[in-house]
């Protein structure tokens, strides 16, 4: 650290958290540093890249009088403007904290998306989806991420890039066992150099793969999903909200999203991810468990 981050630094309240399955440690891992004032971007991202986990937060005062509060999310390479399971695991550490919601049953997140309501109603906290854009994926351009993803056209039933602060390119496949036998240590980015594939296409954008296929009616989940990301280094997410919350925006274009959905990730991580999906009226509420599982101080 500089010296001026060395005098500035202080105990401030941590949690860690586990986000997605109602099994604790078998979802995703999330740190929050629950009183962040006073921290530059700079020991934020160096902060999240030491905790090396897919994202940590830092909760701040809102800026804005309609907010609970305010968050920032990192990776360990870079800031988010979203993310799902940071959403509902900084939320479930605010409460923790002693955070009361300015309305019952509500919490309002101001991030760099805009505002995001949690709903606290439900059997499990669940967050609005943000809106989604939909995009067509040029065919060439399919036949690249396929051969990168090692699976064949018979596979697939659609192809779509969607864009709510993550892009994904996501693909639909016909059964779980398809979704389930892609070895996310094989899949490599295609380079696209120079082929102006991607309308958002520059070094501060990952883009990553989305995977979800329908589970036969006799099980107790609707899909698999998986997030493969290998432009980002990070290879796969265990469970990860903003897929699902894009999925299920897309869903509900297609005119397919009319009832509860329950979604299964982190399978071939030895993770018991689940996503609740409910529709709400003009709302998409993406909803699961959290536990609170480390809670002390850290000197940053």
């Amino acid at each position: 650290m500089t010296g001026a981050r060395h005098r500035q630094a202080r105990p401030r309240r941590f949690v860690q958290a586990d986000v997605f399955s109602p099994v604790p440690l078998r979802g995703n891992g999330l740190a929050v540093v629950v009183d962040a004032e006073g921290l530059d971007d700079d020991t934020m991202q160096t902060f999240a890249a030491w905790t090396n986990l897919a994202e940590t937060t830092f909760l701040l005062p809102p800026d804005r009088p309609d907010a609970d509060y305010r968050l920032r999310i990192f990776t360990p390479g870079r800031e988010m403007p979203f993310a799902g399971h940071p959403t509902l695991g900084s939320c479930a550490a605010w409460l923790h904290c002693g955070g009361v919601p300015r309305t019952a049953g509500r919490v309002v997140q101001d991030c760099a998306i805009g505002l995001v309501e949690i709903d606290l109603t439900g059997d499990v906290p669940a967050f609005a989806a943000p809106p989604t854009a939909i995009a067509d994926i040029p065919g060439a351009e399919i036949d690249r991420h396929l051969a990168a993803l090692g699976l064949a056209a018979p596979d697939v039933v659609s192809a779509v890039r969607l864009d709510n602060g993550p892009v994904w390119t996501v693909f639909e496949l016909r059964s779980a066992a398809a979704a389930l036998a892609i070895d996310a240590d094989r899949v490599r980015w295609p380079d696209f150099a120079g082929l102006g594939v991607f309308a958002r296409h520059d070094p501060g954008i990952d883009h990553e793969y989305g995977i979800f296929a329908p589970h036969p009616a006799s099980e107790p989940f609707d899909y698999e999903v998986r997030n493969l990301a290998p432009s980002s280094g990070m290879r796969e997410d265990p469970i990860t909200g903003s897929l699902n919350a894009a999925i299920a925006c897309w869903l509900r274009a297609e005119g397919r999203l009319t009832d509860p959905l329950v979604m299964r990730q982190g399978t071939r991580m030895g993770r018991a991810g689940r996503v609740h999906i409910r529709p709400d009226g003009a709302r998409i509420l993406i909803g699961g468990a959290t536990h609170v599982l480390i809670e002390g101080t850290v000197t940053v």
